[in-house]
């Protein structure tokens, strides 16, 4: 059993496989994916898709590049689609000082704003962290009142920060970056996470893992960040991959299992 915790299967890149995107990973072993709506724009699919595979589940937010357009009326029409009981996350929402599409001021109000959402929606957070470290750190410390947890998704920081992270409860998603040559950094973070805190993600269709580094990124694929973190806590791949989905269970789907994956 593998789990996809961090995918994107609403966004044009899949408009025209999506059906075969996903049953391709449900042939590969796949029992979980987690699709991430980012704006306004996405959530409806995200609906759509959900209803419709009963392994694929979802999670809304606005990322930050998005920031800017977060307004009380948008998070009044967030707070319908959280009603939804496939809708076990809340995200991803966070801070991006690397790109810049949002200004500084919009993203980090939003931040605060949706972390409170979360917390009144008693979903776990994804959260986005790029180039931001200390600010993300920060916010986050302050939030963590113990009604806050979640996962740092697509995890780019090193060792001390992940140390930080870990201290406040959150759990350490793994990229398809963990496979390329100059992770290095990032196998010291594999290495030193317990592996009950652990989740591995495709974040596709983005970050496609080497061997298939420069193509469109997808779910089936996570078998290769798998492997990877497996050979890192020098274990076989199929106790890493069991431990993987019963943290994603845990984190994700505590409201949701009766018996077991679909």
């Amino acid at each position: 059993m593998f789990v996809d915790s961090h995918c994107h299967l609403e966004m044009e890149d899949f408009e025209k496989d999506r059906k075969e995107v996903i049953e391709r990973g449900l042939r590969e072993g796949l029992c979980y994916m987690l699709t991430v709506g980012t704006d306004e724009t996405y959530f409806k699919k995200v609906v759509e898709i959900i209803a419709h595979y009963p392994a694929v589940y979802g999670a809304i937010g606005i990322h930050p590049h998005n920031s800017k357009d977060y307004t009380p009326q948008l998070e009044e029409t967030i707070a319908t689609y959280l009603k939804n009981k496939k809708i076990v996350a809340y995200g991803e929402i966070g801070l991006d000082f690397f790109k810049h599409y949002s200004p500084r001021e919009s993203q980090i109000n939003a931040f605060h704003l949706q972390i409170e959402v979360a917390k009144r929606a008693k979903l776990p957070a994804i959260i986005h962290s790029r180039n931001a470290k200390d600010e993300t750190l920060q916010i986050l410390n302050k939030a963590c009142d113990g009604n806050l947890g979640g996962v740092i998704h697509c995890y780019s920081y090193d060792l001390a920060a992940a140390k930080k992270f870990l201290d406040m409860g959150f759990t350490i998603s793994i990229p398809g970056t963990i496979t390329y040559k100059n992770s290095h950094s990032l196998a010291d973070v594999v290495k030193y996470t317990p592996i009950d805190r652990i989740l591995a993600e495709t974040d596709a269709p983005f970050l496609t893992p080497h061997p298939y580094r420069g193509k469109r990124n997808e779910p089936s694929l996570v078998k290769l960040t798998i492997e990877r973190i497996a050979q890192i806590k020098g274990k076989e791949m199929d106790e890493i991959a069991t431990q993987l989905t019963q943290n994603f269970e845990r984190l994700f789907l505590k409201n949701n299992i009766s018996g077991g994956p679909n």
